[in-house]
């Protein structure tokens, strides 16, 4: 569970302020995480008077219509970013799946110093772990990841970073990045916003397994 945590710190913060690079870094696939994805049926077994029977229960999935490009441009675009979020989306699950277990776990402190020390001290000792990793996401990949974080945990990252750092460290690490053009206190709105449409259907086919 201290390494998820470091995860939720560090991808909230580095990954906003250390992404220099113009070209996309895709990580090794045996350093991905990956998401367990959401199969068409749960199936079941049933024994009875000696007959065996198997029952599949069809879980619903979204289709979306076919996209159109009208420019090769815009085809290789959209390709960018179904690999960028293949590549991102696991890293926004473990953040929401660790904010759950950290809530839960920080409780059992009985003062909220307790809880301060706790955190500065995987602050410290997990950052020299994640910074190689975090450094090499170009801005791009930055800001999706900001995007998914919102769409999982629906906060953004600047509330959870403020959640488990405190104000301070929270308005310094939004002012950080936004020298590098990444705002913690972006917005995840796929009802309006064209760009963040295209992620949620991107995201949403991921997790069906149909993309």
């Amino acid at each position: 569970m201290k390494r998820l945590l470091a995860a939720v710190l560090m991808l909230c913060t580095l990954a906003t302020t250390y992404a220099a690079s113009k070209e996309d870094y895709i990580p090794p696939a045996d350093e991905q995480p990956r998401i367990v994805r959401n199969f068409y049926a749960d199936a079941q077994l049933i024994i009875e008077n000696g007959d065996t029977t198997y029952l599949f229960t069809l879980r619903p999935i979204t289709v979306f219509p076919t996209l159109k490009f009208k420019k090769k441009k815009d085809e290789q675009k959209y390709q960018r970013l179904v690999r960028n979020i293949r590549i991102l989306l696991p890293y926004a699950k473990m953040i929401r799946e660790t904010l759950i277990e950290t809530y839960e776990y920080i409780e059992t402190f009985e003062t909220q110093e307790e809880r301060e020390a706790y955190l500065k001290q995987m602050e410290k000792s997990l950052f020299n772990q994640y910074k190689p990793i975090l450094k090499k996401f170009s801005r791009n990949q930055a800001k999706i990841l900001i995007k998914l974080i919102q769409r999982e945990t629906d906060q953004s990252s600047y509330e959870i970073v403020k959640a488990f750092l405190g104000s301070f460290r929270a308005v310094f690490w939004q002012g950080f990045g936004k020298l590098f053009g990444v705002s913690l206190k972006g917005k995840y709105d796929p009802q309006r916003d064209n760009n963040d449409m295209l992620i949620e259907r991107i995201a949403t086919q991921i997790e069906q397994g149909t993309l």
